[in-house]
């Protein structure tokens, strides 16, 4: 077992794909020892802030703890608000963004890579 505190994994930079605004990440999975099969993430996207569109190799989820935003998936668009989920495909194009006045805050699982 590891337990992992998000304070002591915190690190405020850029959203991936793309560096669109700023965001607070919490790498919660990162103080797992390897080999492990999954990752488990915090992500505060800023006001304006966003994860810019990507192709993903394996399913993910992006759930919202608070605030709201808009996913798009293979060029479909959607509204999340806290306590809803996305379940994205393995192969789709993906992203989301913040919308309304508060940061978004957002949990994000997939399974790791495999390695060759």
């Amino acid at each position: 077992m590891v337990v992992v505190s998000e304070r002591d994994v915190m690190v405020r930079e850029p959203p991936p794909h793309g560096a669109i605004g700023m965001s607070t990440a919490y790498r919660i999975s990162d103080a797992a020892p390897q080999p492990r099969t999954m990752e488990f993430r915090r992500r505060v996207l800023d006001v304006g802030a966003a994860i810019g569109e990507h192709s993903i190799a394996h399913d993910e989820v992006y759930y919202v703890a608070d605030g709201t935003g808009v996913v798009i998936s293979d060029g479909v668009e959607a509204a999340l608000t806290a306590g809803m989920a996305a379940y994205l495909y393995e192969g789709a194009h993906v992203g989301i963004r913040q919308t309304g006045i508060e940061p978004l805050s957002l949990i994000i699982a997939y399974p790791v890579a495999r390695q060759p």
